[in-house]
């Protein structure tokens, strides 16, 4: 495992191709910070990839980091670990706001029942 530290937080690389995501608290994700969370994915997996986004800290996205959040095809699977309420309720509502791209995702209260679901999606 290998810890990245980034603008917005951190990405550890768990596996060639599964990487946790975690954004620092208080954080507005915008769009500049997107592409550099794209660049570093695209940089340092192996697609197809997928990703355990760990909800440890409250953070937003600006309305245009929403749209393009997870917009890589290189993205094959993604588990949110969401332990309350506001966290699960804010994954739901980015996830509706994205229904039309079909992503492969699904939320946990436990790590580590994320990553299972996610090594079971290869």
């Amino acid at each position: 495992m290998k810890t990245h530290k980034l603008s917005f937080g951190e990405i550890i690389i768990l596996k060639a191709n599964l990487a946790e995501v975690i954004i620092n608290d208080e954080v507005l994700m915008d769009l500049d910070m997107v592409n550099e969370y794209h660049e570093f994915l695209l940089t340092h997996l192996e697609a197809p990839f997928s990703l355990l986004i760990n909800k440890k800290f409250s953070y937003a996205y600006t309305f245009r980091a929403q749209k393009v959040i997870a917009s890589l095809r290189e993205i094959k699977s993604m588990a949110v670990v969401a332990e309350g309420f506001n966290a699960k309720t804010s994954t739901n509502f980015l996830i509706s706001m994205n229904k039309g791209n079909n992503w492969n995702i699904k939320t946990f209260r436990l790590r580590d029942e994320a990553i299972i679901w996610l090594e079971k999606q290869d």
